[in-house]
């Protein structure tokens, strides 16, 4: 399905891929030429849209929170398409709660799934892109991990997390050619958000005061995220390590 080759003969491996902000990645990075190992625990969305790219993407379902999954990720992008160029950590989870109200084990999943999966994996590919003369690591943080929100207090803590430790890394590894970035979207319309919206007694008013967080009046839509992280994860990019990238509707201008 390519029509553009910006990334042409790259290898990516995306998280999340089965919905939302991972799937628009997905397909964007297959249509710009990238070979893509889709990454998710639910393998019947995941063939879904393997189906839907085609012979450019490999369903790979796995859990990025065991350890045990995270290296027969990296070893099942490396035999199948010869290396690692592109690692999008998309996956993440999304549990309200303020400091009070949430419970431990809501905490421990939050870390576990937006954090410490984010930095095993991203540990697990700098060895694969050294082999490749570099690489580019793409985070999906989000604007809360620039501002603060009620009722987030582990989802924001946790994108704060995912922010400065885009940041260290690039540092860390600047000098390898490894370039370690973030995007922060603001409220995007995907699976991950709609119960949030559905599930309240008025989801007009509860969508209509969300939207209005932003100064353009709307949610984003994945596709406009993807489109971000193609150019983060081209050549076009290759000045570019340690930022972190509001795409949201203004809401972080305020």
């Amino acid at each position: 399905m390519t029509e553009h080759g910006r990334l042409t003969g790259k290898v990516a491996i995306i998280t999340g891929a089965g919905t939302g902000i991972g799937r628009a990645c997905a397909v964007e990075f297959a249509r710009e030429g990238a070979s893509v190992l889709l990454v998710a625990r639910r393998r019947e969305r995941l063939e879904a849209v393997s189906r839907q790219i085609g012979a450019a993407a490999l369903a790979f379902p796995a859990d990025v929170t065991r350890p045990v999954d995270i290296v027969t990720i990296v070893e099942t992008a490396k035999r199948n398409f010869g290396g690692i160029d592109v690692l999008v950590n998309s996956a993440a989870v999304l549990i309200a709660g303020t400091a009070e109200t949430l419970s431990e084990e809501e905490w421990q999943e939050t870390f576990d799934t937006n954090v410490r999966a984010v930095w095993q994996l991203s540990r697990a590919v700098l060895a694969p892109m050294r082999e490749r003369g570099g690489g580019s690591i793409i985070n999906l943080s989000s604007v809360l991990g620039l501002v603060g929100a009620r009722n987030r207090a582990a989802y924001a803590a946790s994108k704060g997390a995912v922010t400065l430790l885009t940041k260290a890394m690039a540092l860390d590894h600047a000098t390898e050619g490894i370039r370690v970035n973030c995007i922060c979207p603001g409220i995007v319309d995907t699976e991950m958000v709609a119960p949030f919206i559905d599930k309240v007694p008025d989801p007009v008013s509860a969508r209509r005061e969300r939207e209005a967080l932003h100064p353009m009046n709307r949610f984003g839509v994945p596709e406009e995220i993807a489109k971000l992280a193609v150019y983060l994860a081209s050549d076009e990019s290759k000045w570019t390590t340690g930022a972190a990238f509001p795409i949201d509707g203004g809401y972080s201008a305020r």
